[in-house]
């Protein structure tokens, strides 16, 4: 890494770590699909999906260490500030993008149930067609979904809530008050942990499990995979509550806490699409459970 800036078109030397994380990244998954045939590649693929997943956390700690070590003295100025926050626009929009493809599938499903349908306890393929030429419903007869107006409608208003105490705190650190940011930081995270602990005893209590037709595979990949980002939004959030006690961020320089917040925002805004369209739109006329 270089040493302090001395104008605004300062650049950073390369760093390895970006290098080491694309490359896990890449063997990480390889390794998850080489672990679903293990009668094929045996506990190599393990041993493979494993060290992925070192690379990776090695990364996230290394690679992230030296991005706050450069911004504490002085090596992210205007520009160099500018261009992180492209590469965080475009982060994500690849996110948005990559929520868009479980929608798609979800409203595909829905609005377009296919004709054949797997059994996974039978393993048998079954067609959809009833005897009169009618397709099946997407939701099956007599299938319970989850209430949209209960536990998904209170997890709906924590993450409202989260929103604006992350607003809160970004606000209290522009201007200049460390207290409120520590305070709004401290709501947000506690917030997002009631959140995640919501979901999972949803997801105990739901009843139907993840495989058996297309309506549940669907809502669980859209709804996991969301609760997967507010894990790791939560965990951003606690790294920028760690770094407030620790005297960093500044009003004029805090583009890892702005960062974070986008990031929280855009998990809300995800989770507003997810409820209309997957909880109350999806299993509306359904039995509710």
């Amino acid at each position: 890494m270089a040493g302090k800036a001395n104008h605004d078109y300062h650049i950073l030397e390369p760093d390895i770590w970006p290098l080491v994380g694309s490359l896990s990244a890449l063997t990480f998954t390889s390794g998850m699909v080489l672990s679903w045939h293990p009668d094929l590649f045996g506990p190599a693929a393990s041993f493979v999906m494993w060290a992925g997943l070192a690379g990776l956390i090695a990364t996230f700690f290394m690679w992230f260490k030296n991005i706050v070590i450069e911004a504490e003295r002085g090596d992210h100025t205007p520009v160099v500030q500018l261009h992180m926050r492209y590469g965080m626009i475009l982060f994500i929009a690849s996110e948005v993008m990559f929520f868009v493809g479980w929608f798609w599938s979800f409203f595909d499903f829905a609005l377009f149930p296919t004709a054949l349908q797997y059994d996974h306890e039978t393993g048998l393929t079954t067609s959809l067609f009833g005897t009169d030429g009618a397709v099946a419903a997407f939701i099956p007869e007599g299938m319970e979904v989850l209430d949209p107006f209960a536990l998904p409608l209170l997890n709906t208003l924590i993450l409202l809530c989260s929103g604006t105490t992350v607003t809160w705190a970004h606000h209290s650190l522009i201007h200049g008050d460390r207290q409120g940011l520590k305070q709004g930081l401290w709501a947000t995270i506690a917030l997002g942990l009631l959140f995640s602990s919501i979901q999972a005893y949803e997801y105990a209590a739901a009843p139907f499990g993840f495989g058996g037709n297309t309506y549940s595979s669907a809502f669980y990949m859209a709804t996991g995979f969301h609760g997967f980002h507010v894990i790791i939004g939560t965990i951003f959030l606690a790294v920028c509550l760690f770094r407030a006690y620790k005297g960093h961020f500044t009003p004029r320089q805090h583009f890892g806490f702005e960062a974070a917040a986008w990031y929280w925002h855009f998990v809300d805004v995800v989770w507003l699409f997810l409820f209309v369209a997957i909880y109350v739109w999806g299993g509306w006329g359904a039995e509710y459970h």
